[in-house]
């Protein structure tokens, strides 16, 4: 479980957050949610630990993250797994090589050991075949998915994805959504999405928080969406005539 607790967020005479309170559960997917500067990356950085609080408190279970020192907090950041906008990956590196690198970094384990937990999380995202290609021997959805390989190679309690579907085609964008979904039941992780992809909220949507103006402007989840009548989810959700029809019709069945 993370809680952030009364976040503020100034950048010089700015300010970006303003007072946020909310949790992201353990073994759910949770999805942060609104429109172009909202705050949704800052906030998602501060939750991260790239970005330090102007004021609030941000909690990893019983420990409050920005009290710690920097053993303390290196050693729950080894339990962070991040997934980025355009994937991160290293070109020069091989798929292999890409995923075995926080296994490098952050491990003592032997190189057969690297290699079977490497083979394991390839098979896991479904790509058993591109241990040798490069990034840029391989599709954009590929690519996500060795993002999503190497962001769980070291056996995340946390995982942070931002846009994962950025780019991707429907069906493509689908595919990932529901191997997020399921690592993240599979692996009891507290998983928290930064994202703009309606289908994301209406299919894996555990848990949904609404960011507006630097505020938290509506939770809950994605079965409590078409039947909710906070004006902030709404606008933001139904802005398109396709979607406001759909909730119309779920509304009247």
């Amino acid at each position: 479980m993370i809680r952030a607790e009364n976040v503020f967020k100034s950048f010089g005479e700015t300010e970006v957050l303003k007072g946020i309170t909310t949790e992201f559960e353990c073994g759910k997917t949770n999805l942060i949610i609104g429109r172009s500067g909202a705050g949704k990356t800052v906030f998602l950085k501060i939750l991260v630990g790239l970005f330090q609080p102007t004021s609030g408190t941000v909690w990893y279970g019983d420990t409050n993250f920005f009290a710690l020192d920097k053993k303390a907090i290196r050693a729950i950041r080894m339990e962070v797994g991040m997934l980025f906008q355009g994937s991160a990956l290293f070109d020069s590196m091989t798929v292999e090589e890409n995923i075995r690198f926080p296994l490098d970094m952050f491990t003592n384990m032997t190189w057969k050991e690297k290699q079977e937990r490497v083979d394991y999380c390839l098979e896991r995202v479904s790509l058993g075949e591109v241990n040798n290609r490069y990034p840029s021997e391989v599709s954009g959805g590929m690519q996500k998915r060795v993002g999503i390989a190497r962001a769980i190679v070291l056996n995340p309690k946390y995982l942070f994805c931002d846009e994962p579907n950025s780019g991707l085609d429907p069906k493509t964008a689908i595919t990932i959504d529901a191997l997020l979904h399921d690592l993240t039941i599979e692996n009891n992780i507290t998983t928290v999405i930064n994202t703009h992809d309606m289908n994301s909220v209406m299919e894996i949507g555990d848990n949904i928080v609404l960011l507006h103006q630097g505020k938290l402007g509506w939770a809950g989840n994605k079965d409590e969406v078409l039947e909710s009548d906070n004006e902030l989810l709404l606008d933001f959700m139904f802005a398109s005539p396709f979607l406001k029809r759909l909730r119309e019709d779920a509304l009247r069945k």
